[in-house]
């Protein structure tokens, strides 16, 4: 009797280590894992993509999903520009990395994607690829390298610059722009920039910031549209910044500052930027876009007024954002599949998905959801900001190099405000970024 009692004791230890995931093994770190009796848990990093940096607004979506995949719990953590990357490579190296992560093709794909952390979530694709080719081939193009598809996009936008409004018609600066295409000239934009300096009404008519990459998006397009230079060759496999366009461009920005009609500061970034802009100190942003104005609305006292950024030919080359999921391979199929759920029902299901797009205060991927504004208090605002995608320029961000670039870029502006000049400066830059 003694040796029957001990034997079910010992069965009764093993199942209930099994149920406990004692035997379980999948890898269970910090970003999640099986927890037994049909229950899958994963784990969500994001990045403030509009609303998505919004605690309560995640878990909405959270809890939205868990009406339909009760049995998949999903975790998340919230990133910020400032020092996320750093975050997701630490995990990367201590084999901790989230399932699923939000951003753009720059991180999800020429990143991530290229040193082989992602997962092939090609199957998402099948049955959504012709509508998101309907809105722009180019979306498909940024988010597969070499016929890999390592994001599933959801939402996208141009990123443009804004003035204030209320300072540039005091100053008599509204007359050099073109108010309806939201365009101006280069010219137009120097003698704008005069005025507003001469009117003494701001403290910074405009800063280009260059304290790390976080806006960075905002001095290139800045720089390239002056002059319409290109910042990489068709091909994508080479950064070209350092040719005559560029060049000119670059010169032009620290000829301006040398006069103190712009300024420039080393010590900040693009977040910094904004809150200059927000609180009016600054006259201008050369970072902003929808989601910007809906997060800074409860803090201007003045308008806004979103631009393209100035060209000498008066044709604009806004650069574009697209941001969806991405799936580590934490090598869990388990979990892989749950993530892929948890995408496509915030990107496809028929009542989340729009509601997806407009938390982010961008536009969506797929020309079947039309204007998901129509009808919304923010149909007008965002009228404007739909002029501004025929601006869509060439989506480079997808070049080889693309992190390494990021950090070359704001130190290249730092050594030319510093006195280094344009032609070494770039010389340097494109020595280190097209290795």
């Amino acid at each position: 009797m003694k040796k029957i009692i001990s034997l079910l004791v010992t069965a009764a230890m093993c199942v209930s280590m099994v149920a406990c995931g004692g035997n379980n093994q999948t890898n269970s770190n910090a970003s999640g894992s099986n927890t037994g009796a049909g229950e899958t848990k994963i784990t969500l990093w994001t990045y403030p993509v509009g609303k998505f940096g919004d605690e309560a607004t995640v878990k909405g979506f959270i809890d939205n999903f868990n009406k339909v995949y009760p049995e998949i719990k999903v975790n998340v953590e919230f990133l910020s520009y400032k020092d996320g990357d750093n975050q997701v490579t630490a995990a990367l190296e201590a084999g901790t990395a989230p399932d699923l992560i939000l951003e753009g093709p720059e991180r999800l794909v020429s990143n991530w994607g290229a040193k082989g952390k992602m997962v092939d979530i090609s199957d998402l694709w099948t049955d959504t690829k012709a509508d998101i080719d309907a809105q722009s081939p180019a979306i498909a193009a940024a988010c597969n390298k070499d016929g890999v598809y390592y994001e599933y996009p959801f939402c996208m936008t141009t990123h443009c610059m804004a003035i204030n409004y209320d300072v540039f018609e005091k100053a008599g600066a509204l007359q050099y722009l073109d108010l309806e295409n939201r365009t101006w000239t280069t010219e137009n934009f120097v003698k704008a920039m005069e005025a507003v300096k001469k009117s003494g009404l701001v403290q910074e008519t405009g800063v280009v910031y260059c304290g790390g990459q976080g806006g960075d998006q905002g001095t290139r397009a800045l720089v390239t549209n002056l002059y319409s230079a290109q910042f990489t060759n068709p091909e994508h496999t080479k950064y070209v910044i350092d040719e005559a366009n560029g060049v000119k461009g670059l010169e032009l920005i620290k000829e301006m500052t040398d006069k103190g009609i712009l300024s420039y500061d080393a010590g900040i970034q693009a977040s910094e930027e904004l809150q200059l802009f927000a609180n009016g100190t600054a006259a201008v942003s050369f970072c902003w876009n929808a989601a910007n104005e809906a997060n800074y609305a409860s803090q201007v006292n003045f308008k806004p007024y979103a631009m393209a950024f100035p060209s000498d030919d008066g044709k604009p080359e806004l650069a574009g954002g697209i941001w969806g999921f991405g799936i580590f391979d934490n090598g869990d199929q388990a979990r892989i599949d749950a993530s892929k759920k948890f995408i496509k029902f915030i990107c496809d299901d028929e009542t989340q998905a729009k509601e997806s797009v407009k938390a982010t205060g961008f536009f969506p991927v797929k020309a079947s959801y039309g204007n998901v504004y129509a009808g919304t208090a923010d149909e007008e605002r965002m009228a404007g900001y739909t002029t501004m995608m025929t601006y869509l320029g060439d989506y480079y961000n997808v070049a080889p190099n693309w992190a390494e670039q990021r950090t070359a870029w704001w130190n290249m502006l730092q050594s030319i405000f510093s006195g280094t000049s344009v032609k070494d400066a770039t010389a340097k830059y494109v020595s280190e970024v097209n290795k």
